[in-house]
């Protein structure tokens, strides 16, 4: 018989397999199929398996052509299996069951990308209970005898199984799309197919390792033992790079990220340069050389303490005019406020320096601290001339040696004169020279005269190997070196008188000295070439250094009425161009138990690497002077912090 869609019977155009849309009923082991042929009740089982993997009309067209019906008649369903019968004992209900079946063939067609599963997989596995559903989406469940166990309704028109082989959008395109053969739609695969799952918001970030906290901070290098340097940017603009000084880079690359080697790497070695035991066997440090990995004076090394292979050079010149008493505090002179790090290297020259030589080198220990000792100190007569490195840089220096000469007729009076020092540092060789020259306005050609003497007298090197032979010049020990410093009380003054001086000082209150250094005799022999020939020096944006009256920024007042001067000058060479590069270059003011106001510069220097062929220094430093700055160093603080206890527990008494 056939149906319409109003209910009128209609002959069907092929048959259909399973029960009418609506239908509850089920069919016997008797019951005549739609092709007259005798359903056999022992293959009831394999028959409900087929009619999941048979074709299935979902679409419009063919429910509006309406096929022939089985000629069977639906039978009412019977009452739901017992749950004690159900297989397990589990007592949940047959709507659970068929809930589950469903979501166990999602999942399947999820993780099934081959599409090799089956649907009915499932079904198999439990034989106690099988469905049969029909077009509409109602299931009528049954038994592993064939019994009828009771439906399972959907909403109506809702397709709860859709073929595994097609995507969401095929289905729902139905006999409307042109692009589709009707004959395509009729037979669909019966497997299901979930469309694809869209992430409802952005995945989270995954982390690289997946090691606890602990493990990963493990493998840290402590922010105290990095440096900073200053590289060069665009349009002069410089920035602050970080660098690792201490730490050797190859540490973090050969630490393992298992939880006992990164605790006993951080334990044993710290931050640190692990040491084999082969290369304690196997190195001589005295034998590397430039280029060679051994070296200690070697590429390797210079790259490990100077990234950017520049060191800092601090230099102060100052005239103390003979006092014996010096300042309560050096702070101002090695230590301005305005510099954002402290120097690798501390030079410090001293002319007319005070009686107690001794004194004045323990007084710049404890001004610069435990970070510093003293490389070398030299003098002549009150000439003095001191040097400071950072403690864990001394290992690279040289031995150091220094020179003197005089130029006074009479040797014995050591007045004026210099004194030099020079060393290598890795592979550059340093001489920092400080000198008093003589005194008076118009005695330009004595000056010229004590220059000259300098550079053909003062014996440097002696031992140490000249690191370019081939620019130097046995007249000149400038050219013997790689950088050259030379500062101190050149006593070059302006010509010009002093009303005129004042005159200019009073129209250029800024930092524009220009008007003022036309004037500079010495400015003007080096110009002419005469003197410090192939010297330089960084522009003067401060006031003359000579001569104040003690204790006060008034220059002279007393009945000689000296004409202010840039006496106190710092001067630098070297042999390849831009070596030496200028950070600062300034008087300190704030120091006035002189006529002469001290001169500061600062400097970037550029390094190379060396030979191991050198007569090293070892680490040699003045001992007994490094510890009685720093006793005088906590000795100082704890007064201080007693000095404010007192003040604070201070109280009134009072008699009643």
């Amino acid at each position: 018989m056939r149906m319409t869609e109003n209910g009128e019977d209609s002959s069907p155009s092929q048959p259909v397999v399973g029960v009418l849309p609506g239908g509850a009923g089920g069919k016997d082991p008797g019951e005549v199929s739609g092709d007259n042929r005798p359903v056999n009740p022992t293959t009831e089982d394999n028959k409900t398996t087929k009619l999941l993997n048979n074709t299935m009309k979902i679409t419009q067209d063919v429910r509006d052509q309406s096929s022939k019906t089985s000629t069977y008649q639906p039978r009412p369903p019977l009452l739901p299996k017992p749950p004690a019968l159900s297989k397990g004992g589990n007592s949940g209900s047959v709507e659970e069951k068929v809930r589950s079946r469903r979501l166990m063939n999602s999942q399947e067609s999820l993780t099934d990308p081959a599409e090799t599963g089956s649907s009915t997989e499932s079904l198999k596995e439990d034989s106690t209970v099988t469905g049969v559903f029909t077009l509409s989406g109602a299931a009528t469940l049954r038994n592993g005898q064939g019994s009828v166990v009771g439906p399972q309704s959907a909403p109506s028109g809702s397709p709860v199984f859709r073929a595994r082989g097609q995507s969401f959008s095929e289905y729902e395109r139905g006999p409307h799309d042109h692009h589709s053969d009707p004959a395509e739609q009729r037979v669909r695969s019966s497997k299901v197919r979930l469309s694809p799952l869209q992430p409802s918001g952005p995945f989270p970030a995954l982390e690289q390792s997946l090691a606890s906290a602990s493990l990963r901070t493990a493998n840290r290098i402590d922010r105290d033992c990095v440096d900073y340097g200053i590289v060069p940017g665009r349009a002069g603009q410089e920035r602050l790079q970080l660098h690792r000084n201490l730490s050797d880079s190859r540490l973090l690359d050969n630490m393992v990220s298992d939880n006992i080697s990164v605790n006993s790497m951080k334990s044993t070695f710290s931050v640190l340069n692990p040491i084999r035991p082969r290369d304690v066997r196997n190195r001589s440090f005295l034998e590397g050389s430039v280029l060679g990995s051994g070296a200690l004076l070697g590429a390797e090394e210079l790259d490990r303490y100077f990234p950017e292979r520049r060191v800092g050079i601090y230099i102060a010149t100052w005239n103390m005019q003979g006092e014996k008493g010096l300042p309560n505090n050096l702070d101002d002179l090695l230590l301005p406020t305005d510099s954002e790090f402290a120097q690798d290297f501390y030079i410090i020259g001293v002319q007319e320096g005070c009686p107690d030589r001794r004194e004045w080198e323990i007084r710049l220990q404890e001004t610069l601290g435990p970070y510093y000792v003293m490389l070398y100190a030299a003098s002549h007569g009150v000439l003095y001339l001191t040097v400071f490195v950072r403690r864990d840089l001394i290992w690279f220096c040289s031995e150091v040696e220094h020179a003197t000469v005089t130029t006074r007729i009479m040797s014995q009076i050591k007045t004026k004169g210099a004194v030099g020092i020079g060393f290598t540092f890795f592979g550059t060789s340093f001489l920092f020279i400080t000198s008093h020259f003589t005194s008076g306005d118009s005695k330009v050609y004595e000056r010229i005269l004590d220059y000259n003497k300098i550079i053909e007298a003062l014996a440097l090197p002696n031992g140490l190997p000249d690191t370019n032979p081939y620019r130097s010049t046995s007249s000149d020990v400038t050219t013997r070196f790689d950088e050259v410093f030379w500062f101190g009380d050149f006593n070059f003054r302006l010509s010009k008188d002093r009303v005129g001086v004042e005159a200019i000082l009073n129209q250029n209150p800024g930092v524009d000295m220009g008007p003022l250094l036309h004037h500079d005799q010495l400015s003007k022999e080096m110009k002419d070439g005469s003197i410090f020939k192939g010297f330089q020096e960084a522009p003067i944006q401060f006031f003359p250094t000579y001569k104040y009256d003690v204790g006060c920024d008034m220059y002279d007042t007393t009945s000689k009425q000296r004409t202010p001067s840039y006496t106190d000058r710092i001067l630098f060479r070297n042999r390849q161009v831009d070596d030496i590069k200028v950070i600062k270059y300034t008087s300190c003011s704030t120091i006035k138990t002189s006529d002469h106001r001290p001169v500061i510069a600062m400097f970037q220097v550029k390094l190379r690497p060396g030979r191991d062929n050198i007569p090293l220094g070892a680490g040699q430093f003045d001992r007994s002077l490094y510890l009685e700055g720093i006793r005088r160093r906590i000795t100082r603080e704890l007064k201080k912090s007693d000095a404010i206890k007192n003040q604070g527990s201070s109280t009134i008494c009072s008699i009643s």
